[in-house]
């Protein structure tokens, strides 16, 4: 679970300075306030590591890829030469990570529970970035890349905290650039007798960013038949469009879902189905084959008891619209970080509040972390009632509100206390309410003056 991101220059934030990252983190705020570009900054970052290109430090995208940024100058605030981006990750890990000497065989290096990544890019001369350091942090011991002098090509390894490398006897050859923005470059393994743990520190920030995953705010229109040829994606799609592969993957693997402590367990499509009920939008939910072995299936409901069985195409777009949201929260292995942009969108009020439940009962049952980017006032009331009501744990939330500042965006926490009250609540946060409820008072008084002329 990532705790917490500090950012330098990306886009319109100067600076996110030591920003807190909770089971449940939540921006809200106006449009262009610079919500999206938080998530923007984390795909970027997965994009990359997932990149086959190894000299390539930062991968921007393009329009196939999670998120499309242009170049380094287009990132950098206020596009500034020469260009600086600055970052920091600090996450908790699965499983310990447990470091052992590679001169002893029963003694421990080091062992720790938290890692922290830090990174310094610049420009290259070329208006490309390059990495002027990479740092690991592991419980105080730090381990560096760094460039020697202002620029080129030449790197050198060091470390604090009481740790020394050794060097291979010979000349000393300077390490060359690092592999993406976090990797260190072959060399240092061949150069340093007692360097191969830190591909074990590359191998943690790669296993991090390999459990995040992304729904984006426009999602597929309902289709009448989805063909099926047993694929097993390990995620909806940025538009949901594999949801249907999903939930058939999962029946066909015969995976149980916790229902919470001492409650029985059920399959993604039966916990699917009960949150649609309990959501209000359709009595219940399948998926079947058109015939027998057939790769072609349909999704039908029936919006009430009684009521006959149809298409998800003919029943209310919302069906459609948080169905991947629900099978993304309980389709990624336990423990995965999931990336939402505007989940209530074509979604009515009432199920923009159920939603916040449905993020907690993931949260709770299923230890993933969700990081989601909202104007949804409905699922954030929902959210500080179940504060109030001791439901969700203050602790286990972090909610944010973005504003436009004369130099970027701003970021706020949220002060919620423990009865889900928001004591430092921006001025209209979703609107001036107060405002429109009084200009309506006095436009009908005005017109009752008028109709008694």
């Amino acid at each position: 679970m990532l705790n917490q991101l500090s950012v330098q220059n990306f886009k319109s934030w100067r600076s996110i300075s030591k920003m807190r990252l909770a089971p449940i983190t939540g921006l809200f705020g106006a449009n262009s306030s610079g919500k999206s570009s938080i998530l923007q900054f984390l795909l970027m970052l997965k994009q990359t590591i997932d990149s086959s290109d190894r000299a390539q430090v930062l991968e921007f995208g393009d329009e196939k890829s999670l998120t499309n940024l242009g170049s380094f100058r287009d990132i950098v605030s206020g596009h500034a030469k020469p260009g600086k981006l600055d970052f920091s990750l600090t996450w908790e890990l699965i499983k310990p990570l447990v470091i052992k000497d590679p001169e002893s065989k029963t003694q421990k290096l080091f062992s720790t529970n938290q890692l922290s990544f830090s990174c310094k890019l610049d420009e290259n001369g070329s208006e490309r970035a390059a990495v002027s350091q990479l740092l690991y942090d592991l419980s105080g011991q730090q381990f560096s890349l760094k460039r020697k002098g202002p620029s080129g090509g030449k790197y050198e390894l060091t470390s604090s905290g009481g740790f020394r490398f050794k060097r291979t006897p010979g000349r000393v050859w300077p390490l060359p650039s690092p592999v993406k923005f976090y990797g260190f470059p072959d060399q240092v393994y061949a150069y340093y007798q007692n360097a191969g743990f830190l591909s074990e520190l590359q191998l943690a920030i790669e296993k991090l960013f390999g459990q995040l995953f992304y729904l984006g705010p426009l999602r597929e229109y309902p289709q009448r038949h989805y063909p099926w040829k047993g694929s097993e994606p390990a995620d909806m799609g940025q538009r949901g469009e594999r949801v249907v592969d999903a939930l058939l993957t999962a029946r066909g693997r015969g995976e149980k879902i916790s229902t919470g402590y001492k409650r029985k367990r059920l399959s993604l499509e039966a916990r699917i189905a009960r949150w649609l009920k309990e959501l209000g939008l359709i009595h219940d939910f399948s998926v079947k084959a058109i015939a027998k072995d057939s790769s072609i299936y349909q999704v039908k409901v029936r919006k009430s008891p009684s009521s006959a069985e149809v298409l998800i195409t003919d029943v209310g777009f919302g069906v459609s619209q948080v169905l991947p949201i629900l099978v993304l929260c309980y389709y990624v292995p336990e423990g995965s970080i999931v990336l939402l942009e505007q989940p209530e969108i074509h979604l009515h009020p009432s199920v923009q509040s159920g939603l916040a439940d449905v993020f907690i009962d993931a949260v709770k049952n299923r230890n993933i972390q969700i990081i989601l980017e909202s104007h949804s006032e409905h699922l954030l009331r929902r959210l500080q009632r179940r504060i109030a009501e001791e439901s969700l744990d203050k602790k286990d939330t972090a909610l944010y509100f973005c504003d436009m500042g004369k130099d970027g965006s701003v970021l706020t926490q949220l002060d919620v206390d423990l009865f889900g009250n928001i004591k430092n609540w921006p001025k209209d946060f979703f609107g001036d309410e107060v405002g429109e409820m009084a200009a309506m008072a006095r436009a009908a008084a005005k017109r009752r003056m008028e109709g008694q002329s």
